[in-house]
């Protein structure tokens, strides 16, 4: 300790990947002026390839002035060097840091792949980015209910009489004293158009009713065309359907990878990158508004509809995304005591969420219970009823934030548990999102059979494919209760169809799942390593907590459980029997599990089919209690005791 400073050993802070290697810092640079960049984003399709020059102060990672100037680069930790997922290829090479190592094999080192985050721009430099994985697989629909169609969008078609001296009432009289039946109040918007809208139409027109505003008077009969669209606003990905509320069906559905991405792959990431550097905020709710609008504009291109049609829409996210949505602060989120700035958002307009639909169209978001549990499993409990089945019920949302209900047919509870990015293919060594080339389906025998997305030649494992490997590796034997690989002789003894594929890549033992060519190195194979093994333990252990003690809070048992829903993209391709076996899940019968889809989007899709719905919502915040995960004492020894694998 010096003058209250502690002492660091900073080859200690280098082996932990926190600084590069000695040898490897950039050249210096004066600190003046500027450096050049010149971004190639590449694309399978050739011609959509774009090449962007940049110019940024000189210090600034390739990773940060990317991320600076719209270029999306793939991340999980927001460029802090722990995900290995920022890799692109810098012309003429640049310093190579221990992360580099780990990542890249030594002829990729040698044609210039590196980590971005890990490379200071001191110079001009010409960048080549892979392309981005924008359209994941993901889960669309899910388990909903059957509702009663009223929605909050209503259209009256009226034909009126032309003013006379004898009838001098106003305009906005006029079509107010034609619709008996409601009592809409108007805007600025509507007093705007309306005179010459009645008078180009002959007085012959539809107002557009949403909720209690009068948000337009359309020339002609336009009943027929009413539309929202419904969003599950994710972490990771985002998806929008378009419903005709006429007849309460999808029109046209679409997903993509959330444009913040870059900025970390999960809420504290993100909402540590805007305590750092409070520009950031504005950046990250840009990037929410435009994956919104592009999703918009995608359903609505698809549907044949016109975006000015398109009057309400639903917003389901958890808390941390939908205040950066909304461009609110949410450092109060991330610390403690988690507090967020409101339960319940107003309504808003949907151009304050970046959107361009109807300009009045009104923007309805879901409330949420806590910091961790938002408006997204508010949602997914609206779609799959947990407050109307008296069945003893249990809702896992699985993502980089786990949210669990429980609910005894009387009671209801939830909670959070911290998953991190270990589901999404983050912090796994050949981890990636569940897209064309991703491992989903692993089942070992006397062969290792894989299912991968698209039929491809394998690139990585996705979260299904983790956690199928690591349950098949737990039930041949090659992986002990501890979650240690066994040793090499005992590997022979219980596997020795597999034990060959036990091997190492430098001190780390690894299991190979696919291998390019027979004599493969082991870095250029796709492997389930120690470390990945660990992530995972890490990541079902707090979700195991999670379960165990809401069940505690009811008084229940773990096989009082009649029926287990798995919600999200994971959750949906997520093996039962794989779950049961590592202990995500209650040891249960697997027929008890089911796959629930996105209930969030199924929820959000409900509450713009019916305003009972919607208050049904709100409702349902009133009769959960939340319980806070870190204010139990014994946490930290539940966890520790969830760590091992079920037999």
């Amino acid at each position: 300790m010096t003058d209250g400073v502690p002492d660091v050993d900073l080859d200690a802070v280098r082996r932990e990947g926190l600084l590069p290697a000695r040898g490897a810092e950039a050249t210096q640079h004066d600190g003046t002026g500027r450096v050049s960049l010149s971004f190639t984003v590449l694309d399978p399709d050739p011609a959509r390839t774009v090449q962007r020059q940049v110019r940024v102060p000189p210090g600034v990672t390739v990773f940060d002035s990317a991320s600076w100037n719209g270029i999306a680069i793939d991340s999980t930790c927001g460029g802090h060097g722990t995900c290995h997922k920022c890799k692109v290829r810098v012309e003429g090479g640049a310093p190579i840091t221990r992360h580099d190592v780990k990542t890249f094999s030594r002829e990729q080192l040698d044609d210039g792949w590196r980590l971005a985050c890990l490379v200071n721009a001191t110079r001009d430099l010409a960048v080549d980015v892979p392309p981005l994985t924008t359209r994941p697989k993901a889960a669309t629909v899910g388990v909903g209910r059957q509702v009663i169609l009223r929605p909050a969008i209503q259209k009256r078609y009226v034909e009126l009489d032309e003013p006379t001296l004898a009838d001098q009432r106003t305009d906005l009289a006029r079509v107010l004293d034609a619709i008996d039946d409601l009592e809409p109040e108007p805007d600025l918007h509507v007093l705007r158009r309306l005179p010459s809208v009645l008078r180009k139409a002959d007085f012959k027109v539809t107002a557009v009713i949403v909720d209690e505003a009068l948000l337009d008077v359309e020339p002609g009969d336009t009943t027929g065309t009413q539309y929202a669209i419904a969003f599950d606003l994710g972490t990771t990905t985002v998806v929008a359907t378009l419903l005709d509320v006429t007849t309460g069906t999808p029109v046209a559905v679409a997903s993509m990878l959330n444009q913040q991405q870059p900025f970390g792959g999960d809420v504290i990431t993100r909402i540590s990158a805007t305590m750092l550097d409070p520009d950031t905020l504005g950046r990250l709710q840009q990037a929410s508004a435009d994956t919104l609008s592009t999703l918009a504009a995608q359903v609505c291109e698809e549907g044949g509809v016109d975006p000015a049609h398109v009057y309400e829409v639903a917003l389901a996210g958890n808390a941390t995304m939908t205040a950066l949505a909304l461009g609110i602060e949410p450092e109060p989120i991330g610390v403690a005591p988690f507090v967020m700035a409101a339960a319940h958002p107003p309504v808003v307009l949907a151009t304050d969420l970046g959107l361009r639909l109807h300009p009045r169209a009104r923007a309805a978001i879901f409330p949420a219970l806590g910091a961790y549990v938002g408006g997204d499993i508010v949602a997914g409990m609206l779609a799959t009823g947990m407050d109307r089945d008296k069945r003893t019920r249990l809702l896992i949302d699985v993502g980089t934030n786990c949210e669990i209900v429980l609910s005894d047919g009387d009671r209801i509870v939830s909670t959070a548990a911290p998953a991190g990015p270990a589901f999404e293919g983050g912090a796994i060594r050949c981890g990636m999102r569940a897209a064309d080339g991703a491992i989903e389906v692993v089942k070992l025998g006397e062969t290792v059979e894989l299912g991968v997305i698209g039929d491809v030649e394998p690139r990585g494992l996705c979260g299904s494919g983790l956690v199928d490997a690591v349950a098949e590796l737990v039930k041949v034997g090659l992986l002990d209760g501890s979650g240690r690989f066994v040793p090499d002789a005992d590997a022979k003894e219980v596997a020795p169809a597999l034990a060959d594929r036990l091997t190492r890549i430098g001190e780390e033992r690894v299991f190979v799942l696919h291998r390019p060519a027979p004599d493969a190195e082991p870095t250029d194979c796709v492997v389930l390593s120690q470390r990945d093994v660990r992530e995972l333990q890490f990541a079902k252990a707090a979700i195991s907590t999670g379960w165990s003690l809401l069940l505690e809070e009811l008084d229940l048992e773990p096989r009082d459980v009649q029926q287990v829903l798995m919600a999200g993209s994971f959750g949906s391709y997520l093996s039962p029997a794989s779950a049961v076996r590592i202990g995500l899940v209650p040891k249960l019968p697997v027929l008890r599990i089911v796959s629930a889809g996105n209930v969030a989007g199924e929820g959000a899709k409900m509450s713009l089919l019916s305003l009972r719905e919607r208050a049904g919502a709100t409702a349902l915040t009133e009769e959960v209690t939340y319980v806070e995960l870190s204010d139990c004492a014994d946490f930290n020894d539940r966890f520790v005791e969830q760590l091992a694998f079920a037999d």
